[in-house]
């Protein structure tokens, strides 16, 4: 089961066609901190880094690789216009798959692969200057699974998360990597139990809480669309939000595209006629 619905994920892989114009490469980053799964890290610094840089996490899909998400997305392009980094994380699992099932992935600093990506961020922000309170997080497919990971367990690092064709937080919670009832729809809880899976992320916890944006097609059938709503019921809980948007917009960004606001600090954008792979809406990604 897992080996075919795997073959939904890479399908993504097609949106890495984008031409990169970024002057700069990737560095590999080692010695960071904790990394327990042993997640790569690849940074992009742009030549004109801003004094106190903001920093924004991007997330590459299951079958990905920290240099195709580089290649196949413009956040490279654009921190050389506006002087942030970008850290892209390399999934270390052998199907390049987040870790977004265990306890410990899930849980404020218990391990798994987003204990990795934030010692990497922590690291960031004690080496590069970056200024703690503009560090954002942003991801596609199995990278947007993550991004609603790290919100929930990480709430104290992020100030901003954008997940495009994920699934809420604590869906794929189980044994294994893949699980079949949260990616087919089927999986279906109250706004309080979704909301409670986040809370239970960092327990204790009463700070503030990142804005939070997610995006689906309505074909998507890889994580089936379904998820969208489980998402909605999920962060208007948190910010404790009503489920009726306060405002509804068409064609934004694109045609046939529909954005629903919550409140200031979350919003969920439907793709009507799209599949799983959506189009990574990069300059909207980066206005939120």
């Amino acid at each position: 089961m897992f080996a075919r619905s795997l073959l939904g994920f890479v399908t993504v892989a097609a949106l890495a066609i984008v031409s990169n114009a970024a002057a700069n490469q990737l560095q590999q980053l080692f010695n960071f901190g904790s990394n327990p799964t042993n997640v790569g890290i690849y940074l992009y610094r742009p030549t004109n880094v801003a004094a106190s840089p903001a920093l924004i996490v991007a997330m590459h899909y299951c079958g990905g690789t920290a240099q195709a998400y580089f290649t196949g997305t413009q956040y490279a392009n654009l921190a050389d216009q506006r002087g942030f980094l970008v850290i892209y994380p390399d999934a270390p699992d052998s199907g390049n798959c987040w870790d977004v099932h265990s306890n410990a992935t899930l849980t404020h600093n218990a391990g798994g692969d987003s204990l990795g990506i934030v010692s990497a961020v922590r690291y960031a922000i004690s080496t590069y200057n970056v200024d703690p309170n503009r560090v954002f997080a942003t991801g596609l497919s199995s990278g947007a699974m993550m991004t609603n990971v790290l919100a929930g367990a990480y709430p104290d690092v992020f100030k901003a998360c954008s997940a495009f064709a994920g699934v809420p937080y604590g869906c794929f919670a189980g044994p294994d990597m893949w699980n079949s009832a949260c990616a087919s729809g089927t999986l279906s809880k109250t706004a309080q139990q979704w909301g409670d899976l986040v809370r239970s992320g960092y327990p204790g916890y009463s700070g503030a809480r990142p804005k939070m944006q997610i995006w689906q097609g309505t074909l998507d059938t890889t994580l089936n669309y379904n998820n969208f709503a489980e998402g909605i019921k999920q962060w208007t809980n948190v910010f404790g939000y009503s489920t009726n948007p306060t405002s509804v917009t068409s064609n934004s960004p694109l045609p046939n595209w529909t954005r629903s606001v919550y409140g200031p600090n979350f919003q969920a954008i439907s793709a009507a006629g799209v599949d799983h792979n959506i189009p990574t809406q990069e300059n909207d990604v980066l206005a939120w």
